[in-house]
């Protein structure tokens, strides 16, 4: 993007953007205006930009940070297509430990009929892996959540029902959250929206 493109934004050019752990932060641009990618550079999926993310987090490497401190629900989703909802979920949760299985199940429970946990992702709707990946960036611990468009293939009820799991979970945690979208949504009690 150019200079000119992001003239007015409250994050990109600015000196200092800080997030701060158990608030939440709506960041709202157009496609293509990088939304995803300022995600990616929080995450430390890409470091191609200019300036610094520091996370206080020293001492910690990438891996150990994403595991243990930031959560992450992708736009596209990353779900593996050939195993169940509950497997997909399970495998996030092996690597952090963090739940039980009895746990997985009710959260799962909340977002997606009992008969769809048990089918492979691939024969589930997009918004209906869209729940699954949800359920699953909540399987760790967290400072923060990062959001890519979480509900843009869900209908109003099915989006509540998230949001509402989501917030149970960044409240027990005392997480914060940063989520993007192209328009503002009222589905949690933002501490301050951003414009990209």
């Amino acid at each position: 993007m150019s200079e000119s493109e992001v003239s007015g934004s409250d994050i990109y050019l600015q000196p200092f953007v800080r997030f701060e752990r158990g608030r939440r932060y709506m960041v709202c641009a157009r496609s293509g205006h990088g939304k995803t990618s300022l995600l990616n550079f929080i995450y430390g999926s890409s470091t191609s930009f200019d300036g610094a993310v520091d996370l206080h987090t020293e001492g910690f490497d990438i891996l150990e940070l994403r595991r243990r401190h930031l959560g992450c629900l992708f736009q596209d989703l990353r779900l593996f297509p050939e195993l169940t909802a509950m497997e997909n979920v399970l495998i996030k949760n092996a690597l952090t430990g963090f739940k039980g299985e009895a746990e997985v199940e009710r959260m799962l429970d909340r977002v997606l009929s009992p008969e769809k946990k048990r089918q492979p992702v691939a024969t589930l709707s997009l918004g209906q892996r869209q729940r699954v990946a949800a359920v699953r960036a909540l399987c760790q611990p967290m400072e923060f959540l990062l959001m890519d468009e979480p509900f843009s293939h869900l209908d109003r009820n099915s989006a509540r029902e998230v949001a509402t799991l989501v917030d149970e979970e960044l409240t027990a945690q005392g997480a914060g959250l940063i989520v993007t979208a192209l328009d503002p949504i009222d589905l949690f009690s933002f501490d301050q929206t951003l414009n990209l």
